[in-house]
């Protein structure tokens, strides 16, 4: 998470400062709330995914804040049998809407970063076991 000097809102009352904090939380509840999303991911340093907890809702977003942009990258865990360039692109524009309106900053990227995949009414991530010299 970056933050460069910004150029803060001011009004006749004061200041106004968002904190990259808030970003984040509001790009995690944006790509949750994305059919197929299964949960956020804390990337591959980060380790295990977390499903749907509201415990941590900043868990696998990064974010970039300049004095009028933002840049996210969001790492998710999707749904097996969704279709993974909608998945991305439907949390592309959500993250990016539900921030232009809630902070006026203007999103110039949103990176989706797909780690793993759940199947439905599993707990934990399976693996597919494939049989050997199946392709020649």
């Amino acid at each position: 998470m970056t933050i460069v000097a910004a150029d803060y809102e001011r009004t006749e009352m004061g200041t106004i400062q968002i904190a990259p904090e808030v970003i984040e939380i509001i790009a995690g509840m944006a790509t949750i709330e994305v059919p197929g999303v299964a949960g956020m991911s804390g990337g591959f340093a980060g380790g295990i995914a977390e499903l749907l907890g509201r415990k941590n809702l900043s868990k696998g977003v990064k974010v970039d804040v300049g004095q009028k942009e933002a840049a996210i990258d969001v790492s998710i865990v999707i749904e097996f049998g969704t279709r993974i360039p909608e998945v991305a692109a439907g949390v592309q524009q959500n993250v990016k809407h539900a921030i232009e309106s809630m902070t006026g900053l203007s999103v110039v990227q949103v990176n989706v970063h797909i780690h793993d995949v759940i199947f439905k009414g599993s707990d934990k991530v399976e693996e597919i076991e494939v049989a050997p010299n199946r392709v020649k």
